[in-house]
């Protein structure tokens, strides 16, 4: 069966991570992905060589982040500062349904593929962009990253652990990711208004406003109530089954149970700490808050009294359904079964790195199920492939853009 997106077309001009993002989900539910890189230069990312301080690089010489964002597309190069580039861009987007970009306006506009010029080109056509901070305001020009976007969201106030903590960063672009995905979102609705319509349009989202609307409880809770929703601070947390405790083995267990009198008995047969549950000071829900600083010290020392394995088994077979969860890092993911088994986490033969395990698609599909493709392209791989299949060009029309320097 073929993915939902199978024979859309999108042309893809884009660098780092927020657009291409999009345009690895698009590739992923079976759109025809055309990646436009510069024919020098090419995309940034693939010489990112660290984040934070980490190795993006393979050893085989791909790049971690490139090979994210970029899976499952045909890779292409086309000098756009000239006349002869801009020309074969516009005949891929007469021929595209979508086009896909973070370049700055100015750029776009320097180029001549802004929504402007395209829409010219191919009325249909649904113009994504994803930008820094919004098309609109008096810092709409300027540029932006990731970590930027942490800053000014407000996210990095609810970071940090401890409430006198500094502000602290996801390490990781994350808000690239969402960016991405709430990118889709906005090509998907356009499309179908196209459908309806007829007419395409401009779809733009800001890496400000994806940190903003991940966060829409927690900034409402601030707007409405003056004040945000605390740090999370351990030793703080008023409700003792709404907190991580480390276990013997050095690793933490998380619990999250909002009906804590209701679990609190099973809780207690499960933790072996049965003389708890009569306690005057943790009868209920109240006088366990009013004392949450003892409680949470009691279970401290509870739980470095066995492995989390331990733990886990005892909570699945005594808990009665209490939510809970081992706190994984990012490597553990790689073993677990859950993730697996709903394709989260997916088995891919890369040409290159061979059987490796990535990121999958995190939506499913009971009819058209998602093709996860585990390789970005090489510079330019495909550039012949798509000139002769999309464009219609012969082998001679193509030595000579060659000769031209043009791809």
């Amino acid at each position: 069966m073929s993915g939902p997106l199978e024979g859309l077309r999108v042309v893809e001009c884009a660098g780092y991570l927020s657009a291409p993002t999009a345009g690895c989900m698009l590739a992923d539910l079976g759109a025809e992905v055309i990646k436009v890189e510069d024919r020098e230069k090419g995309d940034p990312t693939r010489g990112t060589s660290a984040l934070f301080g980490a190795s993006m690089t393979m050893p085989t010489g791909e790049n971690v982040l490139f090979e994210t964002a970029n899976r499952g597309k045909k890779g292409i190069t086309i000098d756009l500062k000239k006349a002869q580039g801009r020309q074969l861009l516009y005949e891929l987007v007469e021929r595209a349904d979508v086009f896909c970009t973070n370049f700055t306006q100015a750029t776009l506009r320097k180029l001549k593929i802004d929504h402007e010029s395209l829409k010219v080109v191919n009325p249909r056509i649904v113009y994504a962009l994803a930008t820094g901070y919004g098309l609109q305001g008096p810092e709409s020009t300027k540029r932006a990253f990731d970590s930027v976007a942490q800053a000014r969201s407000s996210i990095m106030y609810a970071l940090g652990g401890e409430p006198d903590a500094p502000p602290a960063q996801i390490g990781g672009p994350v808000f690239d990711q969402l960016t991405g995905t709430l990118l889709v979102n906005g090509i998907l609705a356009a499309l179908l208004h196209r459908e309806r319509s007829g007419v395409g349009q401009q779809v733009e989202v800001s890496l400000l406003g994806a940190g903003i609307h991940l966060q829409a409880y927690n900034i409402n809770t601030a707007l409405l109530r003056g004040r945000q929703i605390p740090r999370p601070a351990r030793q703080l947390m008023r409700n003792p089954m709404a907190n991580h405790f480390q276990c013997a083995d050095g690793e933490w267990l998380l619990l999250s149970e909002p009906q804590a009198d209701r679990y609190w008995p099973a809780f207690c047969d499960a933790l072996g700490i049965g003389h708890l549950q009569h306690d005057p000071r943790f009868a209920d829900t109240a006088r366990r808050r009013d004392n949450s600083v003892a409680i949470n010290a009691l279970l401290d020392d509870v739980f470095r009294g066995r492995p989390r394995a331990e733990w886990i088994a005892l909570l699945e077979a005594k808990g009665q359904g209490i939510a809970f969860s081992p706190v994984l890092r990012p490597t553990d993911l790689a073993g677990d079964a859950q993730a697996q088994a709903n394709g989260y986490v997916v088995d891919i033969e890369h040409p290159n790195i061979g059987s490796v395990k990535m990121v999958g698609h995190p939506v499913s599909y009971s009819q058209t199920p998602v093709r996860v493709d585990g390789s970005a392209p090489q510079f330019g791989q495909h550039t012949e492939e798509v000139l002769l299949e999309v464009c219609g060009y012969d082998w001679d029309r193509i030595q000579a853009l060659k000769d031209d320097a043009v791809v």
